[in-house]
């Protein structure tokens, strides 16, 4: 974020602020919400085997925490710019802990829906208030190093939290998982109540409160019909009304935040094209990877028998590629260009998901290797220029606005992958799964979810069920991996297509463009 953006905010003096431990605080509570999006999906075959969710249930589990996060980012940045970044935190952090420990007492799958909505919640105030922190405590010869290494605190955490998850699994049940959540969030509670200081904006503008209920209304039908949908099918009045419903709200949305003086998001933005290519690439290419997580975990521990640390590990090649082609992409937009390494990043990233989709229950974790490569290191190609594309298009003054953005296509794509990923897979798997013969309870217990299927074959002494389970399974892997691909090439078309004449729009004129069309008063 830029001096100008720091200039603008008020701190309140705690004597003499530490820097280093303001920064280590700050990272601590950032992994802490990032690594729960991705931590979970480890303990999702325990969860499935213990409380009997189905995989429509599981979907949930996962996707409460991160449809939430996104919906209320924006209102959670704004509110915690105006009464205080500290008080953010520590609320934020203090009911994550509450409200992880009371999960690891559930044994019902609706009750852990609500609870990780409630963790969501916590996280939205949690991850705006550790970057504002960071921009408005520290001075501007140390910024841009904090700043990167938020940056790199942020892209680490869902991998950091797989691996831990799957390092307590080994030991403990999934509950552990939530408590690690509660001891982290507990440690940086404290971090912040002894060296962050306080700050907040001088100038109190207006809450959107309508424009937050309707983002949380919109996405919240719009995500709903799509995880319900292998349920009520697709076709479906009920399935295909939800979605029209949840569009039409969010067409609403982006109508009152035309009008509104000072809005959450202002859509004048989106005039920008690289602005608007930087936010769409981010958005369908986090669609992708959370999107997979939650799919390949399921397949790597249910399907291949692997142990939740097995699996966990098993998914590193993709960050080893990710870190050095992240590193090479400047050099190469430098060179070429930002679109030439943006677009092959994407096309690398939807080839390996198109490898992948080719796994079956018997498949060497070759073909797995074959995948991971090139996802990482499209992932790494393009999202280096993605990121700079929302940034380097916006003037000083709206920076911050850049940095809400980010983060909340990161969390929608998130959010949107797992629940459309999570469809695509129960359907391929309803569909493949052949239950004829069996009794009805045993059909429907199968039918529900692979975890299922596999206790309900194990109990009656059918390993054929199982059998069949596993191959459904991974024809509904495959159902879900290609929609993915199909996602990363969509994205790379649009990318071509929005910069194919486009010279980088200057920010001045961007910045008063907006400023004539609606005064607005940045924010989050």
């Amino acid at each position: 974020m830029n001096a100008d953006i720091a200039s603008t905010g008020q701190v309140h003096g705690r004597g003499r602020v530490r820097h280093g431990a303001v920064l280590a605080v700050t990272s601590l509570a950032l992994a802490t919400v990032v690594s729960a999006m991705a931590s979970l999906n480890v303990a999702l075959p325990g969860i499935a085997r213990e409380t009997h969710a189905s995989q429509t249930e599981l979907s949930w589990i996962i996707d409460a925490y991160s449809l939430v996060f996104a919906s209320l980012l924006l209102l959670a940045a704004t509110l915690g710019d105006r009464f205080g970044r500290r008080k953010a935190l520590l609320g934020g952090l203090g009911v994550f802990a509450v409200v992880s420990a009371a999960a690891t007492f559930s044994s019902d799958p609706v009750v852990l829906i609500a609870l990780r909505a409630l963790l969501g919640v916590a996280a939205a105030f949690v991850m705006p208030a550790t970057l504002s922190t960071i921009t408005t405590t520290f001075p501007a010869a140390q910024r841009a190093r904090a700043v990167s290494i938020w940056a790199a605190v942020a892209g680490a955490s869902a991998v950091l939290g797989l691996l831990a998850s799957g390092a307590v699994l080994e030991v403990w049940s999934w509950r552990s998982v939530f408590w690690l959540n509660v001891v982290l969030a507990v440690v940086a509670a404290i971090g912040t109540h002894l060296f962050v200081p306080e700050s907040a904006e001088p100038e109190k503008q207006p809450v959107d409160a309508i424009g937050a209920a309707l983002t949380v209304v919109g996405l919240g039908v719009l995500v709903y019909s799509v995880i319900q949908a292998p349920e009520h099918g697709w076709g479906s009045t009920r399935t295909l009304g939800g979605i029209a419903v949840g569009v039409v709200i969010l067409a609403a949305f982006v109508l009152w935040e035309l009008k509104h003086p000072h809005p959450l998001l202002n859509p004048r933005l989106f005039r920008n094209l690289p602005f608007a290519a930087g936010t769409l690439s981010i958005t369908l290419q986090f669609f992708a990877f959370f999107g997979f997580i939650f799919v390949v975990m399921q397949y790597l521990q249910l399907v291949r028998g692997d142990s939740a640390l097995v699996a966990a590990v098993s998914v590193l090649p993709m960050s080893a590629a990710m870190i050095p082609s992240a590193r090479l992409s400047p050099r190469l937009a430098a060179r070429h260009g930002a679109r030439r390494p943006w677009t092959i990043g994407l096309i690398a990233v939807a080839t390996g998901l198109l490898v992948l989709a080719e796994l079956g229950a018997d498949s060497s974790y070759w073909l797995i290797l074959a995948g991971l490569v090139p996802l990482g290191a499209g992932m790494g190609l393009a999202m280096t220029p993605a990121t700079a594309a929302i940034t380097d298009a916006l003037p000083p003054a709206l920076q911050n606005v850049g940095s809400a953005v980010n983060d909340l296509s990161r969390e929608l794509g998130g959010a949107l992958g797992i629940a459309v990923l999570g469809s695509a897979l129960n359907a391929g798997y309803r569909g493949s799964l052949d239950v004829e013969g069996l009794p009805a309870p045993v059909a429907e217990a199968a039918r529900s979810s692979l975890a299922a299927a596999n206790v309900v074959g194990t109990e009656t002494a059918n390993p054929s069920l199982i059998e069949q389970a596993r191959d459904a399974f991974s024809s509904g892997l495959h159902l879900a991996l290609v929609t993915e691909a199909g996602a990363a090439v969509l994205a790379a078309v649009a990318i071509t297509l929005l910069l194919r004449h486009t010279r980088r729009t200057p920010a001045a004129p961007l910045a008063a463009t907006i400023e004539k069309d609606t005064h607005p008063a940045p924010t989050h």
